[in-house]
């Protein structure tokens, strides 16, 4: 589907987007537009890649017009800019809406005005009850990406919501290792906090089932096994050899016990696609008795799919998962 075909990028200098763009520059797609505000990001990845295949814009999806000249021309978009750091987000909420609301809303209608024919945004699991500002940001770009996919009929926008992407920037293994490898205690908040592993690659591969099997206003969902967080330190020691000692900090301000990946409502109305689901967007008009007068019997029965409930990985599931890594893989080999 994507034979000469252009496919943009947005935050494509971001650990997703590098990983986007790997696979795809592997297949025989025309063109790849990689879209950030970071100029030396985009400078170190022309250097790198050599590619006449991709194409480098300066711009902000906070700016309309930058992202609205970016997609003249374009056949597909992945949006994975924002701002997805929790403590960033909470001491400045407004920026988190103006990049992940306010952004998304300035790709979703630059796409639709420019013809795009499919959209992928790049959600969070935070955005599910959520409880801290980058995940109520997310869940608005949600909303935002279905309310529009109700009304435009020549382009198709959908999302994918993931979990923890092992390794990704500001994540928790490479702090775990940098512990490990300088000495000091491994700083663990709650031991019992789980959370969803998955690799960029299972990311890209996401996207990929998004962009072949995606309705306009459908969310996916990778099923993915999860971690706690004492057991994902466990794994890491034993890989490397270590006797760190393992520090219990306490919960931070916005972190949850368990993530979900879909909520039980959605729950009721998610097609199981195998190693996805698929959650269809709500498609009900603005009928007062839908909402107040009709519900759902069977809605308190059903139960979320979270952290805590999907398959427990033990410490050699863990150590097998972080070995698909290309960094712990040669730590370990020295």
């Amino acid at each position: 589907m994507f034979k000469n075909k252009t496919l943009l990028i947005t935050g494509g200098t971001g650990s997703f987007g590098n990983a986007v763009l790997k696979r795809f520059l592997q297949s025989d797609i025309k063109e790849i537009r990689i879209f950030s505000r970071d100029e030396k990001k985009q400078d170190d990845m022309r250097r790198t890649l050599l590619s006449d295949k991709v194409k480098y814009f300066i711009g902000d999806v906070r700016d309309y017009n930058s992202i609205n000249i970016a997609l003249s021309g374009v056949d597909f978009v992945f949006h994975a800019a924002a701002l997805k750091q929790v403590p960033s987000c909470e001491f400045f909420p407004m920026e988190a809406v103006k990049t992940n609301v306010v952004g998304a809303n300035n790709v979703l209608d630059a796409a639709i005005a420019n013809n795009v024919k499919k959209v992928v945004v790049l959600s969070t699991d935070k955005a599910v009850y959520p409880i801290n500002a980058m995940g109520m940001s997310k869940a608005l770009m949600e909303k935002v990406m279905v309310s529009k996919s109700r009304m435009s009929s020549d382009t198709i926008l959908c999302g994918t919501r993931y979990g923890n992407v092992m390794a990704s920037r500001g994540s928790v293994i490479p702090l775990f290792v940098s512990q490990i490898q300088n000495g000091n205690d491994i700083t663990i908040t709650d031991p019992n906090m789980t959370r969803f592993m998955m690799t960029l690659e299972d990311a890209v591969d996401l996207v990929l089932f998004a962009f072949e099997n995606a309705n306009s206003g459908d969310i996916f969902v990778q099923k993915a096994p999860a971690s706690t967080i004492d057991v994902l330190a466990q794994a890491l020691k034993e890989l490397y050899n270590a006797d760190n000692d393992i520090k219990i900090i306490g919960t931070r301000h916005g972190e949850k016990l368990y993530e979900s990946l879909v909520n039980r409502e959605d729950m009721m109305k998610a097609e199981d696609m195998g190693g996805y689901y698929r959650i269809p967007a709500d498609n009900r008009d603005l009928n007062y008795e839908k909402y107040f007068s009709e519900g759902e019997e069977d809605v308190s029965k059903v139960e979320d799919y979270h952290s805590h409930n999907t398959h427990r990985l033990d410490v050699e599931g863990t150590k097998e998962l972080l070995l698909k890594l290309a960094f712990i893989r040669e730590d370990v080999a020295k």
